[in-house]
């Protein structure tokens, strides 16, 4: 069940609001703050990895002000050789956070594989609007894609999460024919949060437990081919360390009654998809860069990965290339987004 919202007057929205914007001035700076973060100072980007322990609310006002800013850079000039499909219910219940896009090419001969997408935002945040022209950079190379909304944490906790991938995988499978998808060869990927959903929904097909846990059907093995991470949240263990940007309330939010009357640490495993990496796991992708603050996260992951056995394609920037923070492979404009594209592209007609 969602977890209950108590409502606040307007007066109470109000002050807490100007309380919030102050604070966040505190912890997030000045510089970076000001202008409504429309343009996040060069300096202010630079020294983002310095910020330690940020609590979730600043995160979600932080996430709020740059929103539509990244929304029309990362979709401008929108590509013309797809067709797009817009706010398909993929749960029947009529909420926004049940809504899909499905992109597919113009012109194209037989049944293409299927990439299924989740957008980041720190869990709390994000929409896929954001992700419109880098899901239609895939498309027009030869794929359906989908790009995925789902509840968001605050109101709603990682099995309402988990419940949504879920549902909307069933969704594909039924759907996805009719616009010329193959529902048997599935590529999952996602972008930070957005990464952990998809490697927990791909671990949850060949991990019983973990299926159990979040009290899921279980994903037919066979549909899900590969596996896509852009800087993703693969290994909860970073975010336990020192100084590590985000608070431990991230972990908390994503657990039933904020994982009150339990192990902190122990509850993260069934949020770390690390701890579910197996000889079962389909090839991934894993792109990061030295710049990203989940770097390590990613590193690991592969590491597992590859002491599984499992196929990795592994693609990292060093730190003196300056495109290349936090999920920068959503911006299509940097020449490290092109090649990604391309990395993902041949990926994904590899597996297919």
């Amino acid at each position: 069940m969602p977890t209950s919202v108590s409502p606040r007057s307007d007066t109470e929205a109000r002050t807490g609001g100007v309380a919030a914007e102050r604070s966040a001035q505190q912890i997030l700076g000045t510089a970076a703050y000001r202008g409504g973060m429309r343009e996040v100072s060069t300096e202010s980007r630079r020294d983002r990895s310095a910020l330690t322990r940020v609590p979730v609310w600043a995160w979600r006002l932080l996430m709020a002000q740059l929103a539509p800013g990244e929304r029309r850079r990362f979709n401008s000039e929108p590509i013309e050789s797809v067709d797009y499909h817009h706010d398909l219910d993929y749960v029947g219940d009529g909420i926004p956070s049940h809504r899909l896009d499905v992109i597919t090419p113009h012109e194209r001969t037989g049944a293409l594989p299927v990439y299924v997408y989740f957008h980041g935002g720190g869990w709390t945040s994000g929409d896929k609007a954001a992700l419109t022209k880098y899901c239609a950079s895939q498309a027009q190379a030869g794929m359906v894609v989908v790009n995925v909304n789902y509840r968001l944490a605050g109101r709603f906790h990682m099995q309402h999460m988990m419940h949504d991938a879920a549902a909307c995988l069933e969704w594909v499978a039924r759907e996805i024919g009719r616009f010329g998808g193959d529902p048997r060869r599935i590529i999952l990927g996602g972008d930070s949060a957005g990464g952990q959903i998809s490697a927990l929904l791909a671990a949850s097909a060949s991990q019983p437990e973990l299926a159990r846990h979040y009290h899921l059907g279980g994903t037919d093995r066979g549909t899900v081919i590969g596996l896509v991470q852009h800087c993703s949240a693969v290994d909860f263990s970073v975010i336990f360390a020192p100084r590590f940007i985000m608070g431990l309330g991230f972990v908390r939010m994503l657990l039933p009654n904020r994982g009150k009357g339990q192990s902190l640490s122990a509850a993260a495993r069934f949020l770390s998809p690390i701890e579910w990496v197996s000889p079962d796991f389909p090839p991934v992708l894993v792109t990061t860069s030295e710049q990203d603050f989940f770097y390590e996260a990613n590193h690991n992951f592969a590491d597992a990965l590859r002491e599984h056995g499992v196929e990795v394609e592994w693609l990292s920037y060093p730190r003196s290339v300056r495109n290349t923070r936090h999920t920068w492979q959503q911006d299509y404009r940097y020449p490290e987004s092109q090649e990604v594209y391309r990395r993902l592209q041949s990926f994904v007609h590899a597996l297919a």
